[in-house]
């Protein structure tokens, strides 16, 4: 099965456009923002983080938020965020260490782009002090992972032959789980006490005509009623409702629907979850397409009115670009920025950092650097294991690497990607015994993913000596083509600007958005190595 032709099949997305209903539709449930009182929270700007991190689970467990998010072929795949103040966020760990589901995975004769981790579920069990994350894999089946920590280690607790569509897992009042999945037509399952088997499963809603396709389930039960958080993609939000029990009946609202968004460009709010913090107050945190840079969370209030549905604060009829700071205690500390310089001193990497499928562990080592030894033959980078992948930070940004490239060999290509199914890069290319900085454009894929062009060589450069320093700079601000660039340098102060600017492709249907990337393939034969010695985010 694939999302694309289920979603338009269903009447969810079309190419290139927002749907709006058929026909007249409800009310949205809105209301103007209060006005901060004398004292109040800083405010916080949206989108509080700008980067990729779609589909957003959110909870909390006492102090700290939690969140997982979307990532598809990257792995460790399902990161999970921390934040204390719903507004400043850190990179805590992966909920799924490897993808080990199949050989496509590891590049192994197969791709498994737009593939693997797609919405899913983050929860919290209280009962034995363990967090669950739940998710389908290829349409096929259901894989449920636990840990004491979000940092880890996780560990695959079961497989379930029923694959839950676009997951929200409820760990109910009385220690059940249960599960709202589905794609249009919605059910809910039931798990048994260990939470590795289905007890039961049962439909409890067909979305109407009216609506579309509803998915992007998330799972509450919120003073005795039980609602199942639905998305429109990727224009609306709606919820169900019951006070029958977690089988229903439903009944359905609109809670949203082409709602003017707060990133200029970018699409409607919609899908993420509903949060509650310590002292009562609720915030619905959702995402924004904003391609190029992929789905970026963005946060607003929420209220419940007297029939217990929830109302979005909105700010002049719009999901605000600012709002009061939620009321929360004093963080017990800062949280680590997304951006900065890494210089991957440990053994491991820093949760930052996901490779392109999953890696040959024999071909990579971290401490002193990064060193990545060839481990693919191919003039196809999307062909290529091991390349290691950063998200953009918007609105714009730059990457910057040191490079001992010193132990290449003839033939062997390394350097720093604007990747994604459409990319560009600059490296270095050894061939003949010399050495060349090189910018190249023109790597595409169709949209099976198959690779369509393995890329043309723009500008280059002779450099001598075994470091060189390479940029990369992102405009990723959606509504538009934006422009890349490259430039390198030999001392690492003097950049020259090498080729012309790369135009960031800004289409949904690859789901996941630019990243920068640091790769090193061979094209004749395995045996050379670079070194990464530090990689700096930096925005202007």
């Amino acid at each position: 099965m694939d999302r694309r032709r289920a979603l338009t099949a269903a009447g969810g997305l079309a190419t290139g456009a927002f749907l709006s209903l058929a026909g007249p539709s409800p009310t949205a449930a809105s209301a103007p923002a209060r006005v901060p009182a004398p004292g109040a929270p800083a405010p916080y700007t949206n989108p509080v983080i700008w980067q990729d991190f779609a589909d957003i689970d959110v909870i909390r467990v006492g102090g700290t938020y939690y969140a997982s998010a979307s990532t598809m072929h990257y792995s460790p795949g399902a990161p999970v965020l921390r934040s204390y103040d719903l507004v400043n966020w850190e990179i805590a760990g992966h909920a799924v260490p490897v993808l080990d589901f199949g050989a496509k995975y590891d590049l192994n004769g197969a791709r498994g782009y737009v593939r693997g981790i797609w919405a899913s579920s983050l929860a919290y069990r209280p009962s034995n002090r363990t967090f669950y994350w739940l998710g389908q894999i290829d349409f096929a089946r259901t894989y449920v992972y636990t840990a004491t920590a979000v940092e880890g280690p996780w560990s695959r607790l079961t497989t379930i032959s029923t694959p839950y569509y676009d997951a929200g897992l409820l760990v109910d009042t009385d220690d059940t789980l249960y599960v709202a999945y589905g794609n249009t037509t919605i059910s809910v399952a039931q798990l048994s006490p260990d939470g590795r088997d289905q007890v039961r499963t049962q439909q409890v809603f067909t979305t109407p005509s009216s609506a579309g396709t509803l998915e992007g389930s998330r799972f509450y039960k919120i003073n005795g009623q039980y609602y199942i958080f639905l998305t429109r993609p990727a224009n609306g939000q709606y919820i169900l409702k019951s006070s029958g029990g977690p089988f229903g009946p439903y009944t359905m609202r609109q809670v949203l629907l082409d709602l003017r968004g707060p990133i200029a460009g970018g699409g409607v709010p919609h899908q993420g979850g509903l949060v509650q913090t310590q002292g009562g107050a609720w915030y619905y945190m959702a995402f924004v397409d904003a391609y190029p840079g992929g789905r970026v969370p963005v946060l607003a209030p929420v209220t419940w009115n007297s029939d217990g549905w929830p109302v979005v604060q909105l700010v002049d009829g719009a999901w605000g670009t600012s709002y009061p700071g939620p009321a929360v205690p004093t963080p017990p500390r800062q949280v680590t920025p997304m951006t900065g310089v890494d210089t991957f001193d440990g053994t491991s990497l820093k949760p930052r950092w996901e490779w392109n499928h999953n890696p040959d562990n024999t071909k990579w080592s971290s401490g002193n650097g990064l060193t990545l030894r060839t481990a693919t033959v191919t003039n196809d980078l999307y062909w290529a294991r091991n390349t290691l992948t950063h998200r953009i930070q918007g609105p714009t940004s730059t990457a910057t690497v040191q490079l001992d490239c010193s132990a290449m060999r003839d033939g062997d290509r390394a350097g720093l990607a604007l990747l994604r199914d459409s990319s560009a890069w600059i490296g270095v290319r050894r061939d003949g015994g010399t050495t060349r900085v090189a910018m190249v454009n023109g790597l595409t894929m169709d949209s099976s993913w198959n690779t369509t062009g393995t890329g043309t060589e723009l500008a280059s450069a002779a450099v001598s000596g075994g470091r060189v320093w390479l940029r990369a700079t992102a405009d990723i601000r959606p509504g538009s083509a934006r422009p890349g660039t490259f430039s390198y340098s030999t001392d690492g102060t003097n950049f020259i600007r090498l080729g012309p600017s790369f135009s960031l492709g800004n289409d949904w249907r690859f789901f996941m958005g630019y990243r920068y990337a640091l790769f090193n393939h061979a094209t004749q034969a395995l045996g050379g190595a670079v070194r990464v010695l530090r990689f700096e985010l930096s925005t202007p």
